[in-house]
């Protein structure tokens, strides 16, 4: 079994490089994937780029090129939800399109308006977080390709689809996981709250979001050691 780990931006997946022992690097349609053993289990690592078109093409890649078994997206979000806070996690039990006609989308494989998290994987990543001491829920993701850091539009979204957070990759994954069959589970870290407070910290200051991304790697380490 291959493992892959996923992020949309090199901060999100550099902590699980780091750990990674024997290493082979490819470039590929512009991506960077790199193989091998994480806690004893094979693994290919890669950072696909922001948005839902790098994410749907990277991850048909690491299926058909990298024999990916199971896929596990690491990384940040914009909270939505008054069960958890900055730091906290959403392990994606439901993960769906905010800026999508599903009507027609669902027309074609996987003939699903909404993607479900591999049941296995999502209790796995739920039982990492508690190993870790990290709060988490599993529930709703919402994809969407534009960074939102505004209560109008935060308010909108979560009146159309009622998710526990947002960000820009989690559906895609998640649609060409099941359109091939394979196992996959979407995590992320609160960074933000999806407001212009969230926007002036990220955007604007370019704040660092070491600190959210190093809980989801320890996370994701977690859930790979445990995994069969």
């Amino acid at each position: 079994m291959t493992y892959a780990i996923m992020g949309a931006m090199p901060e999100e997946v550099a902590q699980i490089c780091s750990r990674l022992s024997d290493v082979t690097k490819e470039t590929y349609a512009g991506v960077e994937y790199f193989t091998g053993s994480l806690t004893g289990k094979q693994v290919v690592v890669c950072c696909a780029g922001m948005g839902k078109a790098n994410a749907a093409s990277t991850a048909q890649v690491l299926i058909t090129r990298y024999g990916a078994g199971a896929i596990i997206f690491s990384g940040v979000a914009g909270n939505l939800s008054s069960k958890i806070g900055i730091g906290d996690m959403v392990v994606g039990r439901m993960v769906l399109y905010h800026d999508a006609d599903m009507d027609m989308l669902d027309q074609s494989a996987p003939f699903l308006d909404e993607y479900p998290g591999d049941p296995v994987l999502v209790q796995t990543a739920m039982d990492a977080c508690a190993a870790c001491g990290v709060k988490a829920i599993a529930g709703r993701i919402a994809t969407g390709d534009r960074f939102v850091g505004d209560t109008a539009t935060k308010n909108a979204i979560a009146a159309a689809c009622h998710p526990d957070c947002v960000e820009m990759e989690g559906a895609a994954v998640s649609q060409i996981a099941a359109r091939n069959g394979v196992p996959c589970v979407i995590l992320r870290a609160m960074s933000d709250n999806a407001d212009e407070t969230g926007y002036e910290t990220l955007v604007v200051k370019q704040f660092s979001i070491d600190d959210f991304v190093h809980t989801a790697t320890e996370v994701v380490l977690r859930l790979i050691e445990t995994l069969n």
